[in-house]
């Protein structure tokens, strides 16, 4: 399908609307890279993962398990921090 026919599609706008599953957790993890001045491979290294592990994290759809993401707050300075909420419809 071309893409200007996909970006009419109604089903397909409300997809990309959608949240990724982790886009809160990315933008934290980027911004408090940048703060320290860290690159993605500076944060592997102290995380001790892959650059691209870091990277998919960044993008927001990547499932990292608790463990992995205690290590990055770790490595970040960060504490996490897990809840439950009630679902909202």
């Amino acid at each position: 399908m071309p893409r200007a026919r996909r970006t009419a599609d109604p089903a397909y706008r409300r997809e990309r609307a959608r949240p990724r599953p982790f886009e809160a957790i990315a933008r934290q993890v980027i911004l408090r890279r940048g703060e320290l001045g860290l690159t993605q491979k500076d944060l592997a290294e102290r995380v001790g993962t892959s650059d691209s592990a870091i990277s998919r994290l960044e993008g927001g759809q990547h499932r990292a398990s608790i463990a992995t993401l205690e290590r990055v707050g770790e490595a970040l300075g960060l504490r996490l921090v897990v809840s439950l909420e009630p679902v909202t419809t």
